[in-house]
């Protein structure tokens, strides 16, 4: 009885073993675990996660599994469906016979309003069950080409101008080569002319070296009390043509990181623009003020000039324009003044603001950021 006792539990413990046994090695060949609910392998979603294009997955069905955050604020992606009838054309066209395919496309921008955006769109297969639409944003692009555009054909027309002008005086001046006084009217002209030339020519070479250089990559610490004074100074020979008083003021030892030249060149520019729209007899002033909450100080050229209407400010500082062509003409305006005021304020990490109204004068105010405290001035060889 005794041996029959041992050998039930022999075979008992035999049993377990070996049930032990298959089920560690079911446990060592099981499946693996279920995919996600959407059916993307997490390494192929973890790679998504961490794309710079719009990343947009669907089945070949069309429905959207999983969309970046960038895919949802190009609106290529609106309640869980592509939003664009020609994007499902392209992703339906790839989920049928399994080509990539490429293409660039305007898209509204969103259900609203008329602004759009250009996008290069790459589709292709995900797996036997996906399809993956990738998107680049070229609308920046588009926008910067076009600007170098119009602003090549803005120079052809405006370098005509007084280059005509020049070659029509030229052959005046030949033709009444026998009348003294005509000879020195037209010759006046024709000095005009060339220095309205040269300045173009100048801030145009300006305004292209603004385009390539960041003038923080090698800045210092500039005092704009000496900004100031420097444009100030270089301005008042214009001012006293005019008889234009320039004053400056407001608080000082401000220090800015940045160049020096630019610096001047960008207040000069305004204290220029302010003395061209001014009438003789009236004020100009130049005040510094400190936000040293904000981290900011800003710079005002405050005028007594005929004053800008309010629907002409928003292009005030766009390359070439003028408020009034017959003025800008007289002035010997170039209509690039503002603008590389507005490159020179950007490129210091800054901005350039207009406040004005008809008949009560205009405030351009540049508000840049402050040095810390401490550092070495320009100059100082630190």
């Amino acid at each position: 009885m005794t041996a029959l006792v041992a050998g039930l539990l022999g075979l008992a413990v035999g049993l377990a073993a070996a049930l032990a046994f298959r089920v560690s090695e079911r446990e060592q060949h099981a499946e693996p675990p279920e995919p996600p609910t959407d059916g993307l392998d997490e390494g192929v979603a973890a790679v998504l996660a961490v794309l710079r294009s719009a990343a947009v997955v669907v089945t070949l069905d069309g429905t959207v599994v999983r969309a970046s955050a960038a895919a949802h604020a190009f609106g290529l992606v609106r309640s869980d469906r592509v939003a664009h009838e020609e994007v499902r054309a392209l992703t339906a066209a790839v989920a049928r016979d399994g080509e990539i395919r490429d293409a660039e496309l305007e898209l509204p921008r969103g259900p609203l309003g008329g602004a759009t955006i250009l996008v290069q769109l790459r589709v292709a297969p995900l797996g036997i069950r996906h399809v993956l639409l990738l998107a680049e944003d070229r609308t920046e692009a588009r926008r910067v080409e076009a600007i170098r555009r119009d602003f090549v054909v803005n120079v052809s027309h405006e370098l005509k101008t007084p280059v005509g002008a020049l070659a029509l005086l030229a052959e005046t001046v030949e033709q009444a080569a026998e009348d003294p006084e005509a000879v020195r009217r037209f010759a006046a002209r024709i000095q005009t002319e060339s220095t309205r030339l040269s300045h173009l020519v100048q801030e145009i070479i300006e305004l292209s070296r603004l385009q390539v250089e960041d003038p923080l990559n090698q800045a210092r610490t500039v005092p704009l009390d000496d900004v100031v004074h420097e444009a100030v100074d270089r301005a008042r020979t214009g001012a006293a043509a005019k008889d234009i008083a320039l004053e400056s003021g407001g608080d000082r030892g401000a220090h800015v990181w940045g160049d020096h030249d630019l610096l001047v060149t960008a207040v000069r520019n305004l204290l220029d623009n302010a003395i061209a729209y001014s009438d003789p007899g009236t004020r100009i002033a130049v005040g510094t003020t400190l936000r040293t909450g904000d981290g900011l100080v800003e710079v005002a050229v405050v005028d007594q000039g005929i004053g800008i209407p309010t629907d002409q400010q928003d292009r005030l500082f766009e390359r070439f324009y003028r408020v009034d062509e017959a003025r800008s003409r007289d002035t010997g305006g170039t209509g690039l003044g503002l603008s590389i005021v507005k490159h020179i304020a950007a490129d210091h990490g800054g901005e350039v603001t207009v406040w004005s109204e008809p008949g009560q004068g205009s405030t351009f105010t540049i508000r840049l950021p402050l040095a810390s405290a401490g550092v070495p001035e320009e100059g100082d060889g630190a």
